[in-house]
């Protein structure tokens, strides 16, 4: 579904990136690991088309993603779910999902996607005309996946999603996460909580200092020593 192939990526004249390759297939949960500044968010950003490469290929649905426009990018399948879920918080939860289905194919079928959303997330639902910026900070991540969601992606990029979490939010929306997954959604999840990561997705790949260093099944990293040592705590 999406093959990248040794990107250079800089914000001016700082290299973010070097040379990172990976691939996702279709209906996996892929997850990127590593220390804070590791790249990480870069990666992601660059994918969405709101960064571009210096070198290297995007290729989402053998489609080239490197010169595409980020909203074409949504239209193509692939949607963003920042860090920071960046709402807006003066709108109520019903406007922030109607801002999700915004892209032609998404308006289509906002009605099926609404149940969908609602369903997974009932919360939302009961929530619909509350104010984005006065939910819970579990709620507004849900928000933000349920808007994400409303684009109908093919691809799904999420940004920490348990990011200023308690330990059982984070719990919940690894459910949801698991939940999207299961309707045939692929995601690609960035995320601090490796162990929660890990035990969720298929494949990881451990991103540290702009630099892809080691790749495999999730059930393989969780056993190894180094990356106990490093993420997990255990040395």
């Amino acid at each position: 579904m999406l093959e990248v192939g040794s990107i250079d990526v800089s914000y001016g004249d700082l290299q973010a990136l070097w040379g990172i390759s990976f691939n996702v297939q279709e209906r996996e949960i892929v997850v990127l690991i590593g220390p804070n500044g590791a790249g990480k968010t870069t990666i992601l950003r660059t994918l969405s088309g709101l960064l571009r490469p210096t070198a290297g290929r995007i290729v989402f649905l053998n489609r080239p993603l490197d010169k595409t426009s980020p909203y074409k990018i949504v239209e193509l399948g692939l949607c963003h779910v920042p860090e920071g879920r960046a709402l807006f918080p003066g709108m109520s939860v019903l406007e922030n999902l109607e801002l999700g289905a915004y892209v032609r194919e998404a308006r289509k079928v906002r009605e099926e996607s609404f149940s969908f959303v609602f369903e997974i997330l009932p919360i939302l639902n009961h929530r619909s005309n509350q104010l984005a910026g006065t939910l819970s900070g579990g709620e507004q991540q849900m928000l933000a996946i349920g808007r994400g969601l409303m684009s109908k992606p093919k691809l799904l990029l999420l940004d920490e999603p348990s990011w200023g979490l308690s330990p059982l939010l984070s719990k919940t929306i690894f459910e949801v996460i698991g939940q999207v997954n299961h309707s045939g959604v692929t995601i690609l999840l960035v995320e601090q909580n490796v162990q929660m990561a890990l035990g969720l997705g298929n494949r990881a790949y451990v991103i540290e200092n702009g630099r892809m260093v080691r790749a495999g099944d999730t059930k393989d990293l969780l056993h190894d020593e180094q990356i106990k040592d490093a993420y997990l705590g255990s040395g």
